[in-house]
């Protein structure tokens, strides 16, 4: 089956615990609140409960490890409890309440983080999808709301040879109240080099200016050379006629040391596209090595140099396409370099064409980002400080790739957290839509109800973090 959402589990829905994420060697107050089910607990009465590590064992079984602390708690007058507690180990613990007899009656998980993970949010989003401006099918500002209405904190809009549909979908809501943050992009495809074409892709996520308008190309052929569609600010680079940015590749070309089996002019346009994108403050994201477009899109030599220089800021380890040697693959890749201790940051993005449920591949990656803003600079600098995980959303149950420290964390927030916070994205995506295509008394309905929710997931998280 397809993914359909992160699920609530009965207890996510019968109980409010917050906060849920708790700092290590810090007292947490913790609130367990019920929401309307079947009476457990008995108001003015002592239970006893455990707190006990997920990772540690039975202290039964595992002396040595085993971490299991009782402690008793009266339930207070809304049938739930107010409980305190210093957590030691990054870990994800429950709270296990039992009977006279020892036996469970229920628990609810909560996660101890470490220090360094204090004040970074996780903030979930898809770097890398088209709209209609290239080979997608809806116009930009609706593919980021129906994003938004699917739990998405961040997108790109990233279409071929085109940086200018991410300026429109940033201006479509400038002047209203949204909790999506739309970062400007494209999907970089440079012209041939002496006849010769380079035909990997690679992902400007965030740069303050356009790569592929440096030089002729569908880009400027649409919208000009103006500044004002090539870049975020207006400043950018100045325009290289073709024979010119040609050029200077074939120099780049004649300059750079590359194994027998990878050929010179794509090397040196790739290193070229990202210097760029540094260049311009953005993520260059390496994607869908593995896609199969006749043959693998780039071939096993060519993404070895990749990966052994480190040309690239982020792998796109999952995306694209449902089938195994796509993201399977890519997974493996990621693995094994990692052992050999060749390490780099991962993301997983749709590469969607279409917005719409649809569309089987339109739900199908993401990335989970913790980062201290959901602000483009500080969602790079999360990412090329290593604090991403992919997640696989193809099937029913998902899957992670990524750090295990933090495939852990975020495994216990997609069952724990996600399913809260993205009910609130829902109304939030659709009002969007509303204000994006609707007539104006509509849009002035969604801007006037989005000013009044916009801020809401942030203070949803802020109840919920204990930061």
């Amino acid at each position: 089956m397809a993914f359909n959402g992160f699920k609530f589990s009965d207890e996510l829905l019968n109980y409010d615990v917050f906060p849920k994420v708790l700092v290590k060697d810090k007292e947490a107050e913790i609130h367990i609140r019920p929401l309307g089910p079947r009476d457990i607990f008995e108001k003015g009465k002592t239970y006893k409960y455990l707190i006990c590590g997920l990772e540690t064992g039975r202290p039964s079984d595992y002396p040595a490890t085993g971490d299991y602390k009782e402690f008793s708690a009266v339930c207070n007058d809304e049938g739930g409890f107010t409980i305190k507690h210093t957590f030691t180990r990054e870990q994800m613990h429950f709270i296990r309440f039992v009977d006279g007899d020892g036996k469970r009656m229920i628990q609810f998980p909560v996660y101890c983080v470490d220090k360094d993970l204090v004040g970074r949010w996780p903030l979930r989003g898809d770097l890398h999808m088209h709209t209609k401006r290239s080979d997608g099918k809806q116009l930009p500002a609706v593919v980021c709301a129906n994003y938004r209405r699917h739990g998405l904190d961040f997108m790109v809009v990233s279409d071929h040879n085109r940086y200018y549909p991410s300026l429109e979908a940033i201006d479509t809501y400038k002047d209203v109240k949204i909790g999506l943050t739309i970062v400007p992009g494209e999907e970089v495809h440079m012209p041939k080099v002496n006849g010769q074409r380079s035909d990997f892709h690679v992902v400007n996520f965030g740069g303050e200016y356009s790569v592929n308008a440096l030089t002729d190309g569908p880009q400027t052929e649409e919208k000009g050379t103006g500044k004002e569609f090539r870049s975020l600010n207006g400043e950018c680079p100045d325009f290289m006629p073709l024979a010119q940015w040609e050029e200077k590749i074939q120099a780049l070309a004649d300059e750079i040391d590359v194994p027998d089996d990878v050929d010179k002019i794509p090397a040196a346009v790739c290193k070229w596209i990202f210097d760029e994108i540094r260049k311009a403050n953005g993520l260059g994201i390496f994607p869908h090595p593995t896609w199969i477009n006749d043959v693998y899109h780039v071939p096993n030599a060519f993404v070895k140099y990749m990966t052994d220089n480190r040309l690239f800021d982020a792998f796109e380890v999952l995306g694209g396409e449902n089938y195994f040697e796509h993201n399977g693959f890519q997974a493996i890749k990621y693995y094994e370099d990692k052992a050999k201790g060749i390490n780099y940051p991962v993301v997983g993005s749709t590469d969607s064409h279409s917005s719409y449920d649809s569309n089987r591949n339109a739900f199908i990656c993401s990335t989970m980002v913790f980062s201290p803003e959901n602000e483009r600079k500080a969602l790079i600098k999360s990412i090329k400080d290593f604090y991403s995980v992919a997640i696989d959303t193809i099937n029913e149950d998902f899957r992670l790739v990524g750090d295990n420290r933090l495939v852990r964390y975020t495994c216990f927030l997609l069952k724990e957290y996600f399913p809260l916070h993205d009910e609130l994205c829902r109304e939030e995506g659709r009002l969007m839509k509303q204000y994006a295509t609707g007539t104006e008394e509509e849009k002035k309905e969604a801007a006037a109800l989005l000013d009044i929710i916009g801020g809401r997931v942030q203070k949803h998280r802020e109840k919920y973090f204990d930061f």
